[in-house]
């Protein structure tokens, strides 16, 4: 069986671990992790990074950070992971799914004016399969409505807009390193702080609302409860093991966009003659290839794809329910306008095996298996 994703291993992750257990220091913020962190601040240009047991940690500092309470609004898209709506839904606040753009599968600029209150505090982006929004547009939203901008760059790392790291737009970012990610460290996560007025308190934050990083600096002499929080921290050990990703960065990207090339260049005849969709790229946008995925006829032709595939050795997997569909969706949050995408384009999705080191002839395998299920 090719499976659908093997976590990435450079192969030197064991002895980055080795040293952790030599040091002994196993908590966060140590040596590795100051390493992690120096990577993203130099490499994205960010003000900030600090790094998290998850996304989902992440994503609900970010949450702390803008202050989200209760009776505020969040606009969102509904084809996205849980994590996205439960960060803020955690305050609070009502989730208001938008429609996304058939394209990309990213939230719609159009929608999400239409979706702006006089309660709306924030605007989160999701940006699906490492493709980014068009952050222009939506910027350009928040600056007229005085909204905050979050990045859910989960699967976005070495992704660009217009020439620009994707979690470095928003006034906050956030990636995930879990086993399924580009880079990864088993479970982990980064939040990324553009706006400077945000640095000191997302320290404090990280730190179980302390200012504990202040008294490790020499800042203060002891250090004291200041704010609310939780322990953000990812261990050394994962720290450890995502150095080394972080160190192969480039050749891991490009590792993965051959592969995706591959893809691209086998089922182009399919697409061409209208059998299936294939990704679409903007222009002014640079993705790192985090997943490659088709789109069939319909829900029942990817069912029955899926199961093509699997009887041939491959495994091939659909994504996100759209969240308002959902019974906590449905309590926490509503879809504002019409649903003309999300659920439809969302059903005929399929993903196809991708991972570093994935061999030529099992792309190939893949596609081959494809054809044969449209007879071709």
């Amino acid at each position: 069986m090719i499976p659908f994703n093997k976590p990435c291993l450079i192969g030197t992750e064991k002895e980055a671990i080795q040293q952790v257990l030599t040091h002994q220091k196993l908590s966060g913020n140590g040596p590795f992790g100051e390493k992690c962190t120096t990577w993203f601040e130099e490499v994205l240009g960010c003000h900030k990074a600090i790094l998290t047991p998850s996304c989902t940690a992440a994503l609900e500092m970010t949450a702390l950070l803008t202050e989200v309470a209760k009776e505020d609004e969040v606009i969102m898209p509904s084809y996205t992971f849980v994590s996205t709506a439960n960060a803020f839904a955690l305050r609070g606040a009502r989730i208001r799914f938008v429609d996304v753009k058939p394209g990309t599968m990213n939230i719609d600029p159009e929608q999400i004016a239409k979706a702006i209150t006089n309660r709306t505090k924030a605007i989160v982006v999701v940006h699906y399969a490492g493709v980014s929004c068009d952050m222009d547009a939506i910027m350009a939203l928040a600056a007229k409505h005085n909204l905050w901008v979050i990045e859910d760059a989960a699967q976005g790392l070495m992704s660009t807009y217009k020439g620009k790291p994707l979690g470095t737009i928003g006034h906050l970012g956030t990636y995930s390193f879990h086993e399924t990610k580009n880079y990864t460290c088993g479970e982990g996560g980064a939040l990324i702080v553009n706006d400077r007025s945000l640095v000191e308190r997302a320290e404090i934050l990280q730190e179980k609302g302390t200012d504990r990083s202040q008294f490790v600096k020499g800042m203060v002499d002891k250090y004291t409860w200041r704010d609310l929080g939780s322990s953000y921290l990812l261990s050394e050990l994962n720290a450890a093991y995502l150095s080394v990703q972080l160190d192969h960065a480039d050749s891991i990207n490009q590792d993965r966009l051959r592969t995706w090339h591959l893809y691209q260049q086998g089922l182009a005849e399919l697409a061409e003659t209208g059998y299936l969709d294939l990704p679409y790229i903007p222009e002014d946008r640079q993705h790192n290839a985090h997943m490659f995925y088709i789109k069939t006829k319909d829900k029942t032709e990817c069912s029955q794809l899926i199961q093509h595939l699997k009887a041939d050795g491959v495994m091939a997997v659909t994504h996100y329910i759209p969240l308002h569909s959902s019974q906590a969706g449905q309590q926490f949050g509503e879809f504002t306008g019409e649903d003309h995408f999300t659920t439809t384009e969302s059903e005929r999705l399929l993903r196809l095996p991708l991972y570093y080191g994935i061999r030529k002839e099992d792309v190939h395998h893949v596609v081959q298996s494809i054809q044969q299920f449209y007879q071709v």
